[in-house]
């Protein structure tokens, strides 16, 4: 049991290769601080759009579900469905696949059916685990740039 666990935390860090996630990233450029980096994972379906983060009972720290629009527009989120406390960062798109921060809605409640907006466009939102953006400092302004997303 030791040594496949073992195994397991190689073949992650290998993955990883200089210490930074595998796969897609939002790397967020904090006002006066160093950049946070998230691994993403990410939705663009109206399938995967419209179940989002549901019935997950958890989400880890400096991960998160990228929501990608096909056009930037004022979007509106429920959680209704969905277990846990979610920090929600509307990203309006200043390029290809970098945006800057239009707003942060901190621990939206589970379960609820209040719609849940910043009421700025954007093309892209991002959920992480709720109380994440106040311990990280990432606030409205902000940049994100997502690598390893195609562009909407």
């Amino acid at each position: 049991m030791q040594l496949r666990v073992i195994t397991s935390v190689f073949f992650l860090l290998a993955a990883c290769g200089n210490g930074r996630p595998a796969g897609p990233t939002a790397v967020i450029e904090r006002q006066g601080r160093t950049p946070v980096t998230v691994a993403l994972e990410v939705v663009r379906t109206p399938a995967e759009l419209q179940k989002g983060l549901m019935w997950r009972s958890e989400l880890a720290d400096f991960t998160g579900m990228l929501f990608v629009f096909p056009q930037e527009e004022e979007h509106s989120f429920w959680m209704k469905n969905t277990l846990i406390p979610l920090d929600m960062i509307f990203i309006a798109r200043d390029g290809p696949t970098a945006g800057r921060i239009v707003g942060v809605h901190a621990n939206a409640v589970p379960h609820s059916t209040a719609p849940v907006t910043v009421g700025k466009p954007s093309t892209w939102v991002l959920e992480v685990p709720g109380g994440w953006c106040a311990r990280e400092g990432v606030q409205a302004g902000d940049v994100v740039r997502l690598e390893g997303v195609a562009p909407p």
